[in-house]
């Protein structure tokens, strides 16, 4: 196996990690950064392979920020990659047909079921008892990177995102597997799991069991289980007036993972892309209910916009936002002025842009990074203007680094979006 590699933004940031690792005892040596991963600082740290993620998030938790910069078929010689063409949440059905699918289906009845399909919110919502509901999701998608254990990871990062976005605790997973019988070696598959259950334990949860078909390409996530009050849950459609809108990650994930496959991304930005989309969303769910946020989603892969909308057309509000203060990932802005442009994107264009009004400033280029097919994005939260500030520093504190206020609601009147 190959070593990890710890990626740092100045010399002084290496030396800083090297005294906190030395320090809690952990394995590392500082190194030279190969030329080909184009670092803006030339050391680098060097951790046994598998370690890097846990020692960057380990690192973040004491202001120290770093990437982690693997080989990508270390673990078991096999790129999962080579198997698709599009990955991850890019491989999502168009929005506008999913809808279609849906809209004749009978609205439930029934007086527990207090978060259904008809909002199209993240996940339903089923209440127990005064005290209990429960969250229910599913999600899963065929490979968005090369390493087995990182694309497990990230799919279960992505399916648990739908329980912290209505503000709930994970309680149980159940793993989806499609996964050929023969044509990859099997030892991928455990790495999958490897990788799925290693963010579940994160999210405090526990792996319950699973359903596995022989398919091929591989697809994997979860179907997860979470609990919430049912007088706390963030839905939404519960988004007021007058409220900021909040990003805790930056986006940019499907151009940069389009960007890995034609061989233009930085390895460094394409590293980056990976840790955010591994980065959990447990923390931001606790800070939303710390300060009361009623109404959020998480960012997948109908694009910013997409999901954007579903808050606006479930509110009934105007959601008003300000592309250029959208956080985007390194390397995102070049992509897409190179024409590196995610399918997804472009359909995802195609279903909001009835809905949506655009400033004249707006370039198409920043259309296409709102409306860039996400994969385990961060939470977009309506939050009271009177806590935003704070709320941020709790944000930022946590690890995501990069959350900005980047617009706000309004009185309903079309059109549902307006960019400027």
């Amino acid at each position: 196996m190959n070593d990890d590699l710890l990626l740092f933004n100045t010399t002084r940031a290496v030396i800083k990690a090297e005294e906190f690792c030395r320090g809690a005892g952990i394995q590392i040596n500082v190194v030279a950064v190969p030329k080909d991963i184009s670092p803006e600082c030339g050391m680098a740290l060097s951790a046994p392979a598998g370690q890097g993620g846990e020692i960057a998030r380990r690192l973040g938790e004491n202001g120290i920020n770093a990437t982690v910069h693997a080989d990508p078929a270390a673990k078991c010689g096999f790129d999962l990659l080579s198997t698709v063409e599009q990955g991850g949440c890019s491989a999502k059905l168009p929005a506008d047909l999913l809808k279609k699918a849906i809209a004749k289906l009978a609205k439930s009845q029934n007086p527990n079921l207090l978060v259904g399909i008809d909002t199209c919110d993240d996940a339903g919502v089923y209440k127990l008892t005064d005290e209990i509901a429960l969250i229910d999701t599913t999600d899963f998608f065929p490979p968005i990177c090369s390493d087995p254990f990182e694309f497990g990871q990230i799919a279960a990062t992505n399916a648990l995102s739908d329980v912290f976005a209505m503000g709930g605790q994970v309680l149980t997973a159940m793993n989806l597997v499609m996964f050929p019988a023969e044509g990859i070696p099997f030892e991928v598959l455990g790495e999958i799991l490897a990788g799925g259950l290693d963010k579940v334990t994160e999210a405090g949860g526990v792996i319950a069991g699973g359903h596995t078909i022989a398919d091929y390409p591989p697809k994997y996530g979860l179907a997860v289980t979470g609990t919430v009050h049912p007088d706390r849950i963030i839905a939404n459609h519960q988004a007021s007036a007058e409220e900021m809108l909040v990003l805790s990650k930056p986006v940019g994930t499907g151009t940069l993972v389009a960007g890995q496959r034609i061989g233009e991304a930085v390895p460094v930005d394409y590293r980056a892309a990976l840790e955010i989309m591994k980065q959990l969303n447990r923390k931001g769910a606790e800070i939303m209910q710390k300060y009361r946020v009623r109404a959020a989603t998480d960012i997948t892969g109908f694009g910013l916009l997409g999901h954007a909308l579903n808050i606006a057309q479930g509110s009934r509000l105007q959601l008003r936002i300000a592309a250029k203060k959208v956080p985007l990932l390194s390397g995102a802005r070049r992509l897409v002025e190179l024409g590196c442009i995610p399918g997804g994107a472009l359909r995802n264009l195609k279903y909001v842009e009835s809905s949506t009004a655009f400033a004249a400033n707006v370039s198409y280029d920043e259309k296409m990074l709102l409306c860039d097919p996400q994969t385990s994005g961060g939470l977009l939260m309506c939050v009271k203007p009177d806590c935003v500030q704070d709320l941020l520093k709790d944000l930022q504190a946590a690890g995501y680094a990069s959350a900005a206020v980047i617009g706000e609601t309004a009185t309903g009147c079309p059109p549902a979006l307006f960019v400027y």
